[in-house]
């Protein structure tokens, strides 16, 4: 007798966008975290899951799979040793195909509710720690990738599971809020990751369900985080006044008289609107404010994950380097470039593009179009070819140096580069 595929699980994992190999590794960290030793699964484990070979995982490993994806074994299609797996009947087959086509995790969750001898599923504080480690993992690869498509959507699915998780067993308030938290993160990195890759219409999308998540949960700090993001969001499309109206919300919040970091990081991101409204005396002023606030923020404080993982000094210089660069005063913006790349985290794979590309501007507008040409030739390939605003950049500078040194070596030099940089891509 053939086993029988497991819908429930291939429906599940298409749903959440999981390879076998990426659901692997997803159960082999959760048993490390049950066991203290590493899982030994790998993709062929979970297609054997898939396939029906194995219809009852061991018992640490049924309990990773149910942290990973928040529902009881037998939801997930595994029947228990001993179970007799008869062939379904028609109305239970017409079902399986509802939920396989559907690929829903309510409805799978429903079923596991239906299921008699099945206990309510009880969600806890240890769901939202691991939806919490999820939201680090993009954080972090946002910080290396930056704008990449795969990033919003991964974000994006990770807020629909958040907000699944809510339906599918009991909580606490207190839980349920820390759902609507952990979904309002991960809208606002598919947001970010949108803004990040120009893709504005779809960050306004993400902006919108992230605002709504975030009041529901109560939780000033991704309030803030969303506020500010949107702000920063206007000032890329060129609206300044947009921008300093949706980060004075950010700047609003009481969070920001509790805790002096993120005072710093609203009054950095207010300078950078201002750098780009062309007010500068409010760019200084906001500047100054910035870098005192950070002065006196406790460095020993709580604060979220995505704060600490990207706000700093080199951060603030950064958003300095972008509003004097944007105001002409190109001797300032070398400054804070030079300090900006000497301060930041070796994992700041975009920032630190980024932040070459904008000191390879403020050389050449300086005169200087050899070491701006050296400059911008620090930037890494898949930074300069898959990176939308870096892309953007490195094609101003390559038409600005045409225009100031017109068949230079220095050109030639830049031009054979960009070649080289097409043909690898």
């Amino acid at each position: 007798m053939h086993p029988t595929r497991n819908e429930a699980l291939v429906a599940w994992m298409k749903e959440h966008g999981h390879s076998s190999n990426s659901l692997a590794e997803a159960v082999n960290t959760a048993v490390e975290r049950l066991t203290g030793r590493p899982g030994g699964h790998d993709g062929s484990s979970v297609r054997s899951w898939k396939s029906g070979r194995v219809q009852w995982p061991n018992s640490a490993t049924r309990k990773a799979i149910e942290d990973v994806t928040g529902l009881p074994a037998t939801a997930l299609g595994f029947v228990p040793r001993g179970r007799a797996q008869s062939a379904p009947a028609p109305e239970q087959e017409d079902d399986m195909k509802r939920r396989t086509l559907v690929g829903g995790i309510a409805a799978t969750a429903a079923a596991a509710a239906a299921a008699p001898g099945t206990a309510p599923r009880r969600i806890g504080m240890s769901d939202v720690d691991r939806l919490q480690r999820r939201f680090a993992e993009i954080v972090a690869s946002d910080h290396r990738h930056g704008g990449q498509l795969g990033i919003e959507k991964r974000a994006a699915a990770l807020a629909t599971e958040a907000l699944n998780l809510q339906n599918s067993g009991s909580a606490t308030q207190r839980v349920r809020n820390n759902l609507y938290a952990c979904a309002a993160s991960f809208r606002s990195s598919a947001m970010w990751a949108a803004i990040d890759g120009r893709r504005y219409a779809e960050a306004q999308e993400h902006m919108r369900e992230a605002q709504a998540l975030a009041e529901m949960s109560g939780d000033q700090a991704i309030k803030f985080r969303i506020w500010s993001h949107v702000g920063s969001m206007y000032r890329h499309m060129g609206r300044p006044a947009d921008a300093l109206a949706a980060n004075d919300v950010a700047r609003g919040l009481h969070i920001t008289r509790r805790d002096p970091m993120f005072a710093s990081l609203g009054l950095a991101r207010q300078a950078a609107i201002h750098g780009a409204a062309q007010d500068r005396n409010g760019t200084r002023r906001a500047f100054d404010q910035a870098q005192d606030a950070m002065n006196r923020a406790d460095p020993e404080a709580y604060r979220p994950v995505w704060l600490l993982a990207f706000y700093d000094q080199a951060e603030l210089d950064s958003l300095a380097l972008s509003a004097y660069l944007a105001l002409g005063d190109y001797p300032t913006a070398e400054f804070h470039a030079h300090r900006c790349l000497s301060g930041l985290r070796p994992y700041m794979v975009r920032s630190r593009a980024i932040a070459m590309t904008r000191l390879a501007h403020a050389q050449l507008a300086q005169g200087d179009a050899d070491a701006a040409t050296a400059a911008a030739m620090k930037v890494p390939a898949s930074a300069a070819t898959q990176h939308a605003r870096v892309s953007r950049m490195l094609q101003e500078f390559g038409a600005a140096l045409r225009a100031t040194a017109p068949g230079s070596p220095t050109a030639q030099t830049w031009t054979e580069h960009t070649a080289a940089w097409r043909t690898s891509a």
